[in-house]
């Protein structure tokens, strides 16, 4: 029997607004983002979701209890978290590379394909659980992204935009540990 996992990016938080390099390191949601956060409840309202995650950043925490009305028990997980761009973190995006496929770990950070490879791990593991049928993920730009990757090529996607409180459905099959995009949910943002 098919599983559905619901991928979601975090609301707005100040470093975005600020147009710093967020990755393990955090900073709070804006009032606009939690905003955006209380909107993409309303995507879940005639879902019944029998399990959530976050990851461990507070935003991304934060997120999913406004999402779930602080009503669903969650856990979270290291795995989850965004990629980790070293020394770069909290710095201006204008320092970001065109191609960000490795160029961090010599700074101390990820590659795309380690993020992808723990994304996958990580989600595989969470689906893999028999009593998780329909469950909720909040997690980060580039990890949903890298994630996604794993399965399609993101191009397409990413031109239509990752906003903040984007929601990914995928649909997971556990015969074949595979998962697919059914739809990416951008609450008009």
């Amino acid at each position: 029997m098919k599983k559905i996992l619901y991928l979601m990016r975090h609301g707005q938080t100040l470093f975005n607004v600020r147009r710093k390099i967020q990755g393990a390191c955090d900073s709070p949601l804006t009032e606009l983002g939690i905003q955006q956060a209380g909107i993409a409840s309303a995507y879940f309202t005639d879902i019944d979701l029998d399990h959530a995650y976050s990851s461990t950043a507070e935003r991304a925490c934060d997120t999913l209890e406004i999402v779930t009305n602080e009503l669903m028990p969650y856990q979270r997980l290291k795995g989850l978290k965004e990629m980790h761009f070293g020394t770069f973190e909290g710095e201006s995006e204008d320092l970001n590379p065109k191609d960000k496929s490795t160029f961090f770990v010599q700074y101390g950070g990820e590659s795309g394909d380690q993020v992808k490879e723990r994304m996958v791990r990580t989600c595989t593991e969470i689906m893999e659980q028999d009593d998780h049928q329909t469950v909720l993920a909040v997690s980060h730009a580039g990890a949903c992204i890298h994630f996604l990757r794993a399965w399609q090529d993101p191009h397409k996607v990413i031109k239509d935009g990752i906003t903040n409180c984007c929601v990914f459905k995928y649909e997971y099959d556990p015969e074949a540990k595979t998962f697919a995009l059914l739809e990416v949910e951008r609450h008009g943002f």
